[in-house]
């Protein structure tokens, strides 16, 4: 292979600067994200050249000034050989970064997953003017609707037509009356009026007599319909009336602030060591990470238990550890309170997510857990069990919360034993809101 193809080669992996989205979220630095700020690493590739030393360095073999013979001490290192105050270099190599803010993040996870969250409005923020959608018996000439005047119009024609020469017919026979030529329109379902049949009735004089009876006219003369009618003569003299007219308003479209609180509950205890709490990590910070990006507003509180629960920074959320026991339904005690003074279900969309190793304190989670997870509304409670060597014989919490609760459609549990399964996991809780 020659240096070209050695140049192409460098070019073509350069050119895949960044770390795969999957890869990140399993193996990457998490830690050097902020929260509206997520930095993944690009993979830096140097093509390579060829260096010269400057010719008044001296050539192979050129000694120079001072040089030590062979054997003897060199002395000290000097200035240069490490940093500029004579110290060894402590600075590592450069690293380059592609930021992305979570609403980023939040569209290539879609991609990347097949995810379709739609966040949902709660808090009314203003009302605003949408489509002409809206109708009112009174407005400007501006706005009248002329296709609702024409319908109502044509409807009215429509029921109030009847056949004019059919019953002029009628009118005809011999020896009957204006009434009796009404009462048979009646029975005919001719919706004719009395007052028609009177002011037609003296015009007909000279044909009275033409028929014997309505039977013999009815069997003479063809009856039409009122379509055969307009499709023979057209539509006119439809009958407009002030009632039909409405006046097109816009909608009055309330416009809503999508606001989101997530609580994190990661169990501190001391059964949870570093590989545990790295998993939490792993699987909680993009979750985080997606939330904002999808939601107008999103505020996060995380909460830490062993036996007992308190509230805590993000900061010092993923390394906290405790030596003590482990009562998770501290934990949802705590979450319930915070929730209802501070945000309450009417105006913010709720998500609550608890990790540990599934290790709790005996019948805490049938007797107190899963009542306080049913007692909580939210759009989604999920529990992330971590547990890199397998399960403990203690081990039960996700199974008997999966058990009561698995199928209410608010409630996912998952499992994560390494960084492969951070991604499915992922998907397990966002797939389980997006079908919501």
């Amino acid at each position: 292979m020659g240096l070209r193809d050695d140049l192409d080669r460098f070019r073509e992996v350069g050119e895949q600067r960044r770390e795969d989205l999957k890869e990140f979220i399993s193996y990457g630095d998490l830690g050097g994200s902020g929260p509206n700020s997520i930095n993944v690493p690009i993979k830096v590739v140097d093509l390579p050249e060829f260096a010269y030393d400057p010719r008044d360095k001296g050539g192979v073999g050129q000694g120079q000034g001072g040089t030590p013979d062979v054997g003897q001490p060199v002395g000290q290192p000097q200035p240069g050989d490490g940093d500029e105050d004579g110290d060894p270099g402590e600075e590592g190599g450069d690293h380059e970064y592609y930021q992305m803010d979570p609403e980023e993040f939040a569209q290539e996870l879609d991609e990347e997953l097949g995810l379709d969250l739609e966040p949902k409005g709660k808090e009314v923020i203003e009302e605003v003017e949408g489509d002409f959608t809206e109708l009112t018996r009174a407005g400007p000439n501006s706005t009248l609707d002329f296709e609702q005047l024409f319908k109502r119009g044509l409807k009215r024609k429509l029921a109030m037509d009847f056949d004019e020469d059919y019953v002029r017919e009628a009118m005809t026979v011999a020896g009957v009356t204006p009434r009796e030529v009404f009462e048979w329109c009646r029975e005919q379902n001719i919706l004719v009026s009395q007052a028609w049949i009177d002011d037609e009735w003296d015009a007909l004089e000279a044909e009275r007599g033409r028929w014997d009876s309505f039977d013999e006219m009815e069997a003479n003369v063809e009856r039409t319909t009122t379509i055969q009618r307009i499709r023979r003569d057209g539509l006119r003299n439809v009958p407009f009336r002030r009632e039909d007219e409405r006046y097109r308003h816009p909608e009055v479209v309330e416009k809503k602030q999508k606001n989101v609180v997530v609580v994190n509950i990661r169990d501190v205890s001391g059964s949870m060591r570093e590989k545990k709490r790295e998993l939490v990590e792993r699987t909680f910070t993009p979750l985080d990470w997606y939330l904002t990006g999808k939601y107008d507003n999103a505020e996060f509180v995380y909460i830490a238990h062993d036996a007992e629960a308190w509230r805590v920074d993000r900061d010092d959320f993923f390394g906290i550890r405790s030596g003590g026991g482990t009562k998770i339904s501290s934990a949802y005690e705590l979450a319930k309170e915070v929730l209802e003074e501070e945000y309450p279900w009417s105006e913010w969309n709720r998500y609550v997510f608890a990790a540990g190793d599934s290790e709790n304190s005996s019948n805490d989670t049938t007797e107190n857990v899963i009542p306080l997870m049913e007692e909580i509304p939210a759009n989604l409670h999920a529990y992330v069990e971590t547990q890199p060597g397998g399960n403990a014989i203690n081990a039960t919490h996700a199974e008997e919360v999966e058990r009561a609760l698995g199928d209410t459609g608010n409630v996912v549990v998952t499992y994560v034993s390494t960084p492969e399964d951070v991604i499915d996991a992922i998907y397990d809780v966002l797939s389980t809101e997006a079908d919501e």
